[in-house]
């Protein structure tokens, strides 16, 4: 693999490659720089941290023989999440050099990964952002960048034997379909209902309560659109949707149509004079549409939070916290544009329009 390729493989990439190769036999025990450097850092739960040394995870890069040592230490933090692919990407990768290389130890490092999604799993079937760390909001459910999902995802590709999972299926593929299913049951008992009525979900919960929580100090209890759009593409992926996620995903649906904030559009311009050098800012376009990325959880407004945890209008934002977060987005705009009337022709045909 091209050292050059940047340190997180996307999912999809790592899946495509088996089938590509699935033709020509494996050279028994060869070797993948990149997959022995995913199991130099797989971590001793047998997930992969996001970061190594403060910095984002290089996986092309050449590891010194104190560096091999320290993360061969008996005593090493174990930092593995499912933030950012983590954990999930590095599964289907070392499967994918497994089947083209032959290496045991590939499979043996997917395995590893494997046993960890299902160990860090809750009872209730959501997955926290870390485990074993559950220190600060590490412990809560957490869909925030799509984590969940992921795990559900994989899961889900493992117990169908998918591409090079299906070398994880003998082992895993009952149990990865029950933890799958767990999953989707959670998602569905996470729906955030405000006044009775389905709204979107929230990027993190309680474990405990399951009720929308806290995060960063930026990061208030609230219905989170970006999240939401990878659940309800996660439900639209299941071959045969039950009553319950049919009606998530219309429901859903309702709510980020209903919240579009129409003709507007952000626009990211310079600014020398500000912190950050340049400024972003709402202007008025035309058939353009927006959505803010958080609305709070009472007149599901659009919500935006200072880091002393306190609401405030975007445009009182410090520049640095204007500039450094994607606080609007279109997110739903193809899912609702596109995917969402391909998915009803197939199993909503008869469902009223929406």
């Amino acid at each position: 693999m091209n050292p050059l390729f940047g340190p997180r493989l996307a999912l999809a990439l790592a899946m495509l490659l088996p089938t590509a190769c699935a033709s020509a036999a494996p050279a028994v025990s060869a070797s993948d720089p990149v997959a022995d450097n995913m199991l130099l850092l797989q971590t001793p739960s047998g997930g992969w941290s996001k970061h190594y040394l403060g910095r984002k995870v290089d996986y092309g890069r050449r590891y010194d023989e104190a560096e091999r040592a320290a993360l061969r230490a008996p005593g090493r933090h174990d930092d593995a999440t499912l933030d950012n692919k983590a954990t999930t990407s590095e599964i289907a990768y070392l499967a994918a050099a497994h089947a083209r290389t032959g290496n045991p130890a590939y499979l043996d490092g997917a395995r590893r990964g494997v046993e960890y999604l299902l160990r860090a799993q809750y009872p209730d079937g959501g997955w926290p952002q870390f485990y074993p760390d559950s220190s600060s909001y590490r412990h809560q459910i957490t869909l925030n960048d799509d984590a969940m999902v992921h795990a559900i995802t994989l899961l889900q590709q493992v117990a169908a034997g998918e591409g090079a999972l299906a070398s994880l299926q003998p082992e895993f593929g009952t149990r990865a379909a029950a933890a799958a299913r767990r999953g989707i049951d959670s998602l569905l008992a996470l729906h955030v209902r405000i006044s009775g009525t389905p709204t979107i979900w929230a990027a993190q919960y309680d474990e405990t309560t399951l009720q929308p929580a806290k995060a960063r100090a930026y990061e208030l209890p609230s219905l989170a659109v970006a999240e939401s759009v990878g659940v309800v593409r996660l439900l639209m992926r299941q071959p045969h949707p039950d009553a319950r996620t049919v009606a998530a995903i219309e429901s859903a649906a309702r709510w980020l149509e209903a919240h579009r904030l129409p003709d507007l559009a952000v626009e990211r311009i310079d600014a020398p004079s500000e912190e950050a050098g340049e400024d972003v800012r709402v202007v008025a376009r035309p058939g353009a549409s927006l959505w803010a990325r958080f609305y709070d959880l009472e007149r599901q407004q659009p919500l935006f939070v200072d880091r002393d945890s306190r609401p405030v209008a975007f445009a009182a934002l410090p520049n640095e916290r204007r500039t450094g977060y994607a606080w609007y987005g279109t997110w739903p705009e193809k899912l609702l544009a596109q995917e969402l009337p391909r998915w009803r022709e197939v199993h909503a045909a008869g469902a009223a329009p929406h």
